[in-house]
């Protein structure tokens, strides 16, 4: 019996992906498999270079929208061919930074019907992130991931299966050949230029990481032709460029290569795309000064990308969570604080403590109940950036809760929460601080308040055993009384609480006096 025939009673949905980039437009159509993976049925792709023209005019220019029509044109009825029940189409850089990338959609959609997302920068990331998440075990490992397109390039900094960054930057193969030739011109000063353009340009748009990474994984035709050049000079032309290592020794060898030849000779290289030998010296040299700057010695090429991963995200959207009950708040907080290796118990002590705290401060000053949900969940993610390292663990915390992507909270709630993570500890915040300065003044103070407050709370399990078992709020707006109820005397607790009431007592304008209130009732039993 074939598969065909034993999925008769229950067709498996059928999906199509339309990537529009900067150098290429792309067609996958797939069929999804029961367990959210799935079997490509065709793939299709066209040279069309959307974004040839955007340094020069900041437009698409005219020849590329019509061949690209006629490529959407020709997608479409492969799609409508193979019985398509799903389609989504993307477009990144070159229409999303183009003056006239609205109306290249609007002609698209009135001439073709189809309708294009233009996603972001960090949309594209997320994309391209997904697809390495579900095929590389990243576990224990800290590694980046670069997405070379012609446009653009997207940069995702993470821990195990966890972003901890992204960034978004201008360096587009495309892009970069436009700007210093692709040809011949590369072999003297113009390659020079274009690697302090490359340099001055990651050094503006990301920032070093705090610890060594294992490696570098690459998406995109760059990274794939880079290791099919390779691997055929090595005589393994024959093999799938997936899952291939390079060290940057054989990056910048073969840039330095590719760089002195003419265009006619780069097209007789083996492995080389012939569509790319106008710009594949451009995006070798953006993976080279990539390994330079964050310092990783080993890259791994991934053959797939972003709409691999916008595969996977259709098919997730399709079948559907295994219930079809809201996101629940706590079992996300669990699920994230637990994959990062949090101390529970202490996290969740901290966060009943902090809670408490506000709660009886909103009695003397002007406090939203609604920043109460807010607090805990900072107060329970607090320590994730120990999944990276102790030393600046609450700047990590901060970025690892920003791409956490939880459900539970709207963008603007998840900033607040992963402020108020990142000034746990350390220093205070202040608006030479991106991160803190991106807030308004009312987003702002409340962070510092919610911070302050966690701050003590913290402070209150520094022995984490949860000695401390509640704390009352008393006084007034110039004394408050912080009063804490204990099985025996906290020393070491309230020693610690009292040492990081600075913050507190400057954001509250008051005095703040720590004291134990005495045995609880079931220590006295």
């Amino acid at each position: 019996m074939t598969e065909k025939t034993q999925n008769l009673n229950e067709p498996a949905s059928r999906l199509a992906a339309f990537d529009i980039g900067s150098n290429s437009l792309r067609l996958v159509v797939a069929e999804a498999l029961p367990d959210g993976r799935y079997r490509i049925l065709d793939e299709e792709r066209e040279s069309t270079r959307l974004g040839s023209a955007l340094a020069s005019s900041g437009k698409i220019d005219e020849e590329s929208i019509t061949a690209s029509l006629t490529a959407l044109r020709r997608f479409q009825s492969i799609a409508e061919g193979l019985g398509v029940d799903c389609q989504r189409a993307i477009a990144t850089c070159a229409v999303r930074e183009a003056k006239n990338g609205a109306e290249f959609v609007e002609r698209v959609r009135t001439e073709l019907g189809l309708n294009i997302e233009v996603i972001s920068s960090e949309k594209e990331a997320h994309f391209a992130f997904q697809s390495v998440r579900r095929r590389f075990d990243l576990t224990g490992r800290n590694t980046l991931l670069a997405d070379i397109g012609g446009g653009s390039t997207e940069l995702v900094l993470a821990s195990g299966d966890l972003i901890e960054a992204i960034y978004g930057t201008r360096l587009g193969a495309v892009r970069l050949a436009e700007k210093f030739g692709g040809g011949q011109a590369l072999a003297g000063d113009d390659f020079k230029k274009m690697l302090s353009w490359i340099d001055r340009e990651l050094k503006e748009s990301t920032e070093k990481p705090n610890v060594p990474l294992h490696m570098l994984i690459g998406s995109g035709g760059t990274f794939t032709n880079l290791a099919g050049m390779v691997m055929a000079s090595k005589g393994l032309g024959e093999l799938p460029a997936s899952g291939y290592q390079l060290a940057r020794a054989d990056v910048r060898h073969l840039v330095e290569r590719l760089r002195k030849m003419t265009p006619k000779e780069r097209r007789e290289v083996p492995g080389l795309n012939p569509d790319r030998v106008d710009i594949i010296v451009p995006g070798i040299a953006v993976v080279d000064r990539i390994m330079r700057r964050f310092k990783v010695n080993l890259l791994q090429v991934h053959e797939y990308g972003v709409r691999d991963g916008l595969l996977l995200t259709m098919i997730e959207s399709m079948q559907g969570p295994a219930s079809t009950a809201p996101p629940n708040c706590d079992a996300q907080l669990d699920r994230f604080a637990e994959a990062c290796g949090v101390n529970m118990p202490h996290s969740k002590h901290v966060a009943k403590l902090a809670v408490q705290i506000y709660q009886g401060l909103a009695k003397l000053f002007d406090i939203d109940e609604k920043d109460f949900p807010l607090l805990e969940a900072a107060s329970r993610l607090q320590d994730v950036g120990y999944l990276i390292s102790y030393e600046k663990h609450h700047k990590h915390s901060y970025h690892l809760i920003l791409h956490s992507r939880m459900e539970v909270f709207n963008p603007q709630n998840l900033q607040i929460v992963a402020n108020v993570a990142r000034y746990h500890r350390g220093a205070q915040p202040k608006t030479k601080h991106r991160n803190f300065r991106m807030l308004d003044e009312a987003q702002r103070l409340r962070v510092r308040q919610m911070s302050a407050v966690l701050r003590l709370a913290s402070g209150l399990d520094r022995s984490h055993n949860q000695t401390v078992e509640s704390v009352g709020i008393q006084g007034t707006k110039g004394q408050v009384d912080l009063l804490v109820s204990a099985t025996e005397y906290p020393e070491v607790n309230l020693w610690a609480a009292r040492r990081r009431a600075g913050p507190f007592e400057k954001v509250f304008d008051t005095e703040l006096n720590v004291q134990w209130a005495g045995l609880t009732k079931t220590a006295e039993a």
